[in-house]
């Protein structure tokens, strides 16, 4: 790990600082901050987690103005995070669903509670996520390697493709 306590460059073959900044340009972060906006964004997607699926209950819920609760709708539609549908029984009603796209995005929702409760409000968030077939809470989440073991400071390089499974 760095001075600053990131992510180390790797070894001494491994990715220069030049080489680092370079693909930054390509980075997936950037992307997936585009396509989940801000704040909002979130809070609809976790509505949308919690089996709220019409513009009036986000509303509702939310508190948010009608504007910008169509704006982040239409935000996630179109980056395919939510699907809009009409509803069978009536099809002037809209129905917002989770995607598996959007679905995909439970663990970083997770991650981000998590995070909030150890470091920002310092208070378990109720209800609590539990496993539906013990009633257990589940475990926090983690960086793991691919054994399976949670990684922690220091026990984290970044490498280019050819240099994946090389040891020193």
């Amino acid at each position: 790990m760095g001075i600053s306590g990131g992510i180390s460059r790797g070894t001494s073959r491994g990715i220069s600082r030049g080489i680092l900044r370079e693909p930054l340009r390509e980075c997936s972060l950037p992307a997936a901050l585009e396509a989940m906006g801000e704040r909002w964004s979130f809070l609809i997607l976790r509505a949308a987690f919690n089996g709220l699926h019409h513009f009036e209950e986000f509303q509702a819920e939310l508190g948010i103005a009608r504007n910008i609760l169509a704006n982040r709708l239409a935000r996630l539609v179109e980056h395919g995070i939510l699907a809009r549908r009409p509803l069978p029984e009536d099809r002037r009603k809209i129905a917002y669903a989770l995607t598996e796209k959007g679905f995909a995005l439970l663990p970083t929702m997770i991650a981000l509670r998590q995070w909030g409760e150890r470091w920002e409000t310092r208070i378990p968030a109720f209800p609590i996520l539990v496993d539906a077939r013990d009633r257990q809470p589940i475990e926090q989440v983690a960086v793991r390697a691919h054994d399976g073991r949670v990684l922690g400071r220091g026990e984290l390089i970044w490498a280019l493709p050819g240099e994946i499974g090389a040891t020193d």
